[in-house]
């Protein structure tokens, strides 16, 4: 991979996450390039699944054609919605890029860190819901989080106010 960047994006298939992608889809990602979405299940129902297998070291990287697939995601209980498919497929022929997701489980803030240090990352785009003071302090922000201890570069891209 000499020269081609890693990016990474945060996702989960909320519209916020979709405008993180979109925005490093247009800005950052070019011909060549990898681009890998971390998506962060939280622990637990995992009996039947595949987190039993790759619960420390999350998923083996799933590339786009798998992904987009139903059956493969009932297996990670995830539900990519047609949009980011949509998008991905034509980002991936248009730069010809190579898309892969991987799986974590547990604490987004933590696991968005570990991946970073992990696959390596060149640099991570991550989504804001634009929490306010009050809800951010009770629940804390993963952005914030991945911001202050993340390792590579990062960019938040907020949510505007008007979008829902």
């Amino acid at each position: 991979m000499a020269g081609e960047k890693i990016v990474g994006v945060a996702v989960d298939f909320s519209s916020c996450s979709r405008k993180a992608l979109k925005w490093a889809t247009d800005n950052i990602v070019r011909d060549g390039d990898h681009l890998v979405l971390i998506t962060v299940q939280p622990e637990g129902y995992y009996e039947d699944g595949e987190m039993q297998l790759w619960e420390v070291t999350g998923s083996p990287m799933i590339p786009l054609a798998e992904f987009s697939d139903p059956v493969i995601m009932k297996k990670y209980k995830l539900k990519p919605d047609p949009e980011t498919l949509d998008l991905l497929n034509t980002v991936a022929r248009q730069k010809e890029i190579v898309v892969v997701l991987k799986v974590y489980w547990g604490d987004a803030r933590e696991k968005i860190c570990e991946a970073i240090d992990k696959i390596p990352l060149s640099c991570l785009v991550i989504g804001n819901r634009g929490l306010g003071k009050i809800k951010r302090a009770i629940m804390g922000s993963v952005s914030n989080f991945v911001v202050n201890n993340g390792s590579c570069p990062i960019t938040v891209v907020k949510q505007s106010d008007h979008e829902p």
